[in-house]
């Protein structure tokens, strides 16, 4: 049966602002179900307050809301649109499928006569409410941890009194394991359980017993409405029971389960998928397994819903859970959906992969200083990275790659830990950086017996780590000179970088590049099909990975390589990597808007990135796709292979920025603003040249690289001072000081994190208003697309502020000297595209605070609320195939657009909340207001010194 004929217009919620727990997967799954249905000439009505996402561009719904996620604004939206028939709430994440269910028990669906697709009201209530799906569970035979429902205090002391500890403690009705937390001692206890109730939105907490050690399994499942289920992947993580999902390591295909084990795990999924309700779309199970023979099996949730792990599990696969979801929902059945990679397959075959994925999450403690850096069940991490290779070892080696963490793979880069001490306790206490310490425990000799003992990490895992140390030892043993053809290629085919190998022959990494070049042990792209190659694919989606040559019969040696090239001129776009701190998906967004610019320009577009959550790397955005770690080497030997005409790097934020010097110094052309303008902006001492020369005013600053220069500066400078290290993003390691003792403190600290950086002490402007303007600059001509003020006084990071656009009380004068000043400073940096500059402005004075030659965080924000594609511009500008003077700019916005961040503090209760020039919020969020009389406005304006640290 095809799709229902009476859904005609449907209403899509979206997730809202990015926080620990919730992030641009959901932008990703929306993305998708939004052309999903628009493909079916479905009308599409979005709700979603985040600006800096793909999803809520206009060009991809009908109608977008950029509204707060109430139900007062559904109420507003279902009266707006009497026609909407249907609401799908399972892309939104928690936040929607939250604002699902208040909605409908305000009555709200049934009053507008609007129906519920992709899930049941019922079968969210039976996830969410613990007791009631333990209950189901033991009723179909599906066996979970004893576990108790608490809600109250006395009840929950009752509970763990009868059961004993270790015990696990979860809050109903949360996102990321909010609430969620270990208890290994009474004493910790009483605590934990307060919290827990007080952080669930029906104050009740499930008590279980706690499954230490137990080895821990994700299944991603699609239901139909008549009944099919196909299972699209099973993930294992590394790290067993007891870190959240998303703070783990996960792998697919699963590598340590039996084949009995696996068949009765999917049974299980399906029968639980079929208990809790009668509804078509996707499914995420979460399972337990005990680590002996028995291998016993417990559940621990059901989502029915698309979750972190259905992103994930689209990249692996290449099968889009998302977009087939969506088509299920709406009334297809599997079997009458074409499989969107091989084109020829249908969509009820389940994907085989021929290849091995690991997902690394990324962390950002360092934003949060005096966080507890443990993992645990409440989720920790900001981003994630994926790694796709041949095999377990060459897969982990890609995902350490691409973290951007300064490590270049697991081992042999000089920075492990030595310590035993120190080793023994990272162990025992997970850390975010446990996937290295494992390697590190290894090298100082620990047995793995020891290993497996302390962290109950499989053997399997730890043996594959045991045989990189291994193959590190024996490649050590040569020269570049002596390293033999066979250990090159075994340590390439392992994942092991250039540098790491370099370090072990102690050699430059280019000898190691030219070494295997000579001998031919190149990389070779393979296809991310679904089908391990049984059945044609269509779709360009590459992987690298290295090949022993094969010999014909005629003698003559190849490698096969998957990637076609073609001869049309290709354009490069640099991803950015895992999102974290500073850097979200405001530059996906603008990735995504610049492929496709590149495209409609006649290039063939090629997408470089590793994070597996983002639109940018959907298989079906760029031309090709290469989900690749945004590292040199690998970079590089993909614009080898391709020969583009040029690489863009402004797009990607800082992740692609960095790699702007080798680019340039290897002869590859970087299209738009050149890497001797981007160096310009970066070094102050040039920079600073540029202003005096410009008669343009800045902060007094000076340049230190030693606690003892930086103490002679702040005589000449005056306190208080900012100090910064070049280079970084989202205010890394910025803070402002009052005096010497604590300049001394903070230098040398930054000398510890980030040696040999040059720190940059400025003379903070007390009590300046801040504003920014972003622009677009061809070389001749400036068009600044926005001048924003913050609330906030100068010296929060620009992220963290809330700003508004257009600007509330700069006087004329002022506004003049900002255009001026941007204007100026765009021509003088010899800007091709975009550029955003940061203001201080004191008794009518604008001084310079930086100006960033790339798109910023703020364009997909002043796009949203000018209704303007800014970025499809500008990507035109820097290919040289339109002026600025060739737009028609034509800014829609009646009364004033606020940007507002979200912080997840909630994940780290011990943190000083207070702001600085570090950035911290996640996330953001779109408010518009028709007048400064608003009381939103005023409440924001009246608390604006409140967060101020110095």
């Amino acid at each position: 049966m095809p799709k229902r004929k009476d859904l005609k217009s449907i209403l899509l919620i979206g997730s809202g602002p990015i926080v620990i727990g919730q992030a641009c997967e959901f932008d990703y799954a929306g993305s998708q179900s939004l052309r999903s249905l628009r493909e079916d000439g479905i009308e599409t009505i979005l709700i979603n307050s985040n600006p800096a996402t793909i999803m809520t561009d206009p060009s991809m719904a009908d109608h977008v809301y950029l509204k707060p996620l109430t139900t007062k604004s559904i109420v507003e939206i279902l009266k707006a649109h009497p026609q909407i028939d249907a609401v799908l709430p399972t892309m939104g994440g928690q936040t929607a499928l939250n604002l699902c269910i208040e909605a409908d028990k305000k009555g709200i669906w049934e009053d507008f006569g609007v129906e519920l697709i992709g899930v049941d009201i019922d079968a969210i209530n039976i996830t969410e409410d613990r007791e009631q799906f333990r209950e189901l569970m033991l009723k179909i035979g599906v066996g979970m941890a004893p576990q108790a429902t608490a809600t109250s205090f006395l009840k929950g002391k009752e509970i763990a009194q009868e059961f004993g500890f270790p015990l696990v403690i979860r809050a109903s009705y949360t996102l990321g394991g909010a609430g969620a937390s270990i208890v290994y001692k009474p004493e910790d206890f009483d605590e934990q359980l307060s919290y827990g109730l007080e952080i669930s939105p029906i104050h009740e907490v499930m008590i279980d017993k706690a499954l230490m050690g137990w080895k821990e399994y994700e299944l991603e499942l699609l239901r139909d409405k008549n009944d099919n289920v196909v299972i699209i992947c099973a993930i294992e993580n590394m790290d067993p029971m007891g870190i959240h999902t998303g703070d783990s390591i996960t792998v697919a295909p699963a590598m340590t389960l039996s084949d009995r084990t696996y068949q009765k795990m999917r049974d299980m999924a399906i029968h639980m998928m079929r208990s809790i309700g009668d509804f078509e779309g996707g499914c995420n199970v979460q399972f337990a397994v005990s680590p002996d023979e028995k291998e016993d099996i417990i559940a621990i949730e059901i989502n029915p819903r698309v979750s972190r792990s259905s992103a994930l599990a689209s990249k692996a696969t290449g099968y889009p859970i998302a977009k087939v979801a969506t088509k299920l929902a709406i009334g297809y059945t599997l079997d009458e959906l074409d499989n969107q990679i091989t084109k020829s397959t249908s969509a009820l075959f389940e994907p085989t992969l021929d290849y091995v994925i690991v997902k690394i999450p990324r962390w950002n403690f360092d934003k949060f200083e005096g966080s507890d850096r443990t993992l645990g069940l409440q989720m920790k991490s900001v981003g994630e990275v994926m790694g796709i290779g041949r095999s377990f070892q060459e897969a982990l080696h890609k995902a350490t790659q691409s973290l951007e963490i300064k490590r270049n793979g697991l081992g042999a880069d000089g920075k492990g830990y030595k310590n035993y001490d120190q080793i023994i306790s990272k162990l025992t206490i997970p850390s975010w950086d446990r996937v290295f310490v494992i390697y590190d425990a290894i090298q100082l000799g620990i047995p793995l017996s020891r290993i497996h003992e302390i962290t109950k990490i499989d053997m399997w895992f730890l043996k594959q780590y045991e045989e990189l140390y291994f193959l590190e030892k024996e490649i050590s043993k040569y020269t570049i000179a002596t390293l033999s053809k066979d250990l090159l290629l075994e340590a390439k085919q392992k994942g092991f970088a250039d540098r790491q190998i370099a370090h072990m022959v102690d050699c430059y990494e280019s000898e190691v590049y030219n070494k295997r070049t000579e001998l031919n042990i190149n990389r070779v792209y393979k296809l991310v099909d679904t089908c391990a190659a049984e059945f044609k694919a269509m779709t360009p989606y590459y992987y690298s990975t290295f090949e022993a040559e094969i010999e014909k019969p005629d003698g003559t040696r190849y490698v096969e390589n998957d990637s076609i090239v073609t001869d049309k001129k290709k354009i490069v776009v640099l991803g950015s990597g895992p999102n974290r701190i500073g850097q979200g998906i405001e530059f996906d967004y603008c990735c995504v808007h610049g492929v496709l610019a590149a495209a409609e320009c006649g290039y063939e577009t090629i997408m470089i990135n590793c994070n597996p959550e983002t639109v940018s790397t959907d298989f079906d955005t760029a031309d090709k796709l290469y989900f690749e770690p945004v590292f040199w080497e690998h970079i590089y030997d993909i614009i080898r292979h391709e020969k583009p005409e040029g690489v863009i790097v402004q797009l990607g934020g800082q992740t692609a920025l960095k790699l702007a010097e080798k680019l340039s110094k290897y002869g590859v052309k970087i299209i738009g603003t050149s890497f001797d303008a981007l160096d310009l902006a970066e070094d102050r001492g040039r920079f600073s040249e540029m202003l005096l020369k410009n008669n343009i005013p800045f902060p007094k600053y000076g340049i230190a690289e030693t606690a003892d220069e930086a103490s002679e500066l702040a005589d000449k400078l005056d306190f208080p001072l900012l100090v910064r290290p070049s280079y970084v993003l989202g205010g890394q390691g910025m803070k402002i000081v009052i005096n010497k003792e604590e300049l001394e403190e903070h230098v040398v600290d930054l000398l510890r994190k980030i040696p040999n950086n040059k720190l940059l002490l400025d003379h903070y402007l007390d009590g300046a208003i801040e504003a920014e303007a972003d622009a677009i600059c061809d070389g001749e001509d400036v068009y600044i697309i926005g001048i924003m003020e913050h609330i906030e006084p100068c010296g929060i990071h620009s992220g963290d502020s809330n700003a508004t656009l257009p600007p509330f009380n700069l006087g004329e004068l002022v506004m003049q000297q900002i255009k001026d000043h941007t204007k100026k400073i765009a021509l003088a940096l010899n800007t091709v595209g975009l550029i955003n500059i940061q203001f201080a402005i004191k008794d009518e004075v604008v001084y310079i605070i930086e100006a960033n030659p790339r798109a910023s965080r703020t364009v997909p924000f002043i796009a949203k609320a000018y209704k303007e594609p800014y970025v499809n511009y500008a990507t035109k500008v820097m290919l040289g195939e339109k002026k600025v003077k060739d737009f028609n700019f034509n800014p829609q916005l009646e009364g004033f657009a606020i940007k507002q961040p979200v912080f997840s503090f909630n994940k780290f209760p011990n943190v000083n909340k207070n702001l600085g020039p570090e950035m911290k919020s996640t996330g953001e969020s779109i408010l518009f207001i028709d007048s400064l009389k608003d009381d939103e406005f005023y409440n924001l304006y009246a608390r604006r010194k409140m967060y101020l640290s110095k």
